[in-house]
């Protein structure tokens, strides 16, 4: 079996979720089957580590992600490799190219995959709907186009592949027809909850804006930081950097406390490779629980004071 992988990039590096795929796409294709990587940037050793089989370069995309560009090199890609599945990650780069690439070629796309399995000839996934309230699972033939979440594979182990085979795509001749205007970098001032070890989440559930402080007390006391899920940052309780999901950061502490978070998918793309997550939830079917190693079906009100006098008289 041979899957192609679309390598999504930040500054010229592929991502977290890039790194992961190409993980899943070698437990996909197993021992006898191949991986080959969509990678349209300048320089192939950035994903020599991602241990594929072949690599197949891009590098008249530039360094700017434009989707007319990348959509022509994954179509040119996918015309090299003739995979049995092409996976993209569940980000903007994928919801841009996924679709249209699946409709220009008149193959099946499946979205929101929190799980693939491969089987005679089909392909079968899991995909979170309403909020994540349900799984639904779906199948289609082969070949086929995923775009799956963050976290339903671990990333790659780093392990280089020097012999990994090079193929450079054909230029693509045609003109964008979307122009890149400017880019918004965050403020370097700002803290970056990207490096820390420890993180104290607030969702909807933790009630109202007094209650902001006394989890700020307690992110305090365990020597981490206050965090929140976007209704939080939407209501303007918590500024934007310190938003964890699909549209804020993506963060890998090891410790992950969610207070009131139901773990809508776009949340957990953000923390789902938590070392230890920790969820406290009224709602005893909150997705969150799914990927949780603790939880507690308990009231926030309740929990956060007890919890707060427990860690104070440890750490005094």
């Amino acid at each position: 079996m041979k899957v192609l992988v679309y390598i999504d990039l930040l500054d010229g590096k592929p991502t977290a979720i890039a790194r992961e795929l190409a993980n899943g796409a070698k437990q996909l294709a197993g021992s006898d089957g191949t991986v080959e990587l969509a990678y349209f940037g300048q320089d192939a050793n950035a994903v020599k580590d991602l241990g594929a089989n072949k690599i197949l370069l891009g590098p008249g995309a530039g360094p700017i992600y434009n989707p007319t560009i990348h959509g022509a090199y994954l179509d040119a890609a996918i015309d090299q490799s003739k995979p049995d599945l092409v996976l993209l990650g569940y980000t903007t780069s994928g919801l841009d190219l996924g679709p249209v690439v699946a409709m220009r070629r008149n193959l099946p796309v499946l979205s929101y995959c929190t799980a693939v399995r491969v089987a005679d000839g089909r392909v079968e996934v899991d995909s979170q709907i309403y909020g994540g309230k349900l799984i639904s699972t779906a199948q289609a033939a082969l070949p086929s186009i995923l775009l799956v979440n963050a976290g339903a594979f671990r990333e790659a182990d780093g392990t280089p592949n020097q012999s990994a085979d090079i193929v450079e795509l054909p230029p693509i001749t045609s003109s964008a027809n979307v122009e890149f205007v400017s880019a918004t970098q965050p403020d370097p001032n700002a803290v970056d909850i990207t490096k820390a070890a420890r993180l104290l989440c607030v969702g909807r559930g933790i009630g109202d804006e007094d209650s902001i402080e006394e989890a700020r007390e307690v992110a305090g006391l365990l020597s981490g930081e206050l965090v929140g899920s976007r209704p939080i940052i939407d209501a303007g309780w918590l500024p934007k950097e310190r938003q964890v999901g699909k549209s804020g950061r993506k963060v890998k502490p090891k410790l992950y406390l969610a207070l009131g978070v139901s773990g809508a998918p776009e949340h957990i793309e953000g923390m789902g490779s938590a070392d230890v997550i920790v969820a406290i939830n009224t709602d005893a079917k909150a997705p969150i629980f799914d990927h949780a190693h603790i939880g507690a079906n308990v009231d926030i009100a309740d929990f956060l004071p007890a919890f707060k006098e427990a860690i104070s008289k440890k750490v005094s």
